[in-house]
């Protein structure tokens, strides 16, 4: 996707813009100017390190999941004795 990265000349916001052929040019979203400057993209670095601290925020993303749906369980048998 042209996905570009621009920096605005009046405020200094950076920001992202999806920039398609068929689209007029980026604006600000902060002060709308379209006095902007394309900046180059940072490459993602991937690494062992880099995927161990993906692996390690995911499992504790599903260890949190997986507590709050026990406790909904938990509580749904409380509540709903048939």
């Amino acid at each position: 996707m042209p996905i570009f990265e621009y920096a605005c000349k009046k405020c200094g916001k950076e920001f992202e813009a999806l920039v398609l052929k068929t689209t007029p040019a980026p604006a600000c979203p902060k002060c709308k100017s379209v006095e902007l400057e394309k900046l180059i993209s940072k490459p993602a670095i991937k690494s062992e390190s880099t995927h161990g601290l993906a692996m390690k925020a995911a499992k504790a993303r599903d260890k949190k999941a997986g507590s709050e749906k026990a406790r909904e369980q938990r509580e749904y048998e409380l509540h709903h004795n048939d």
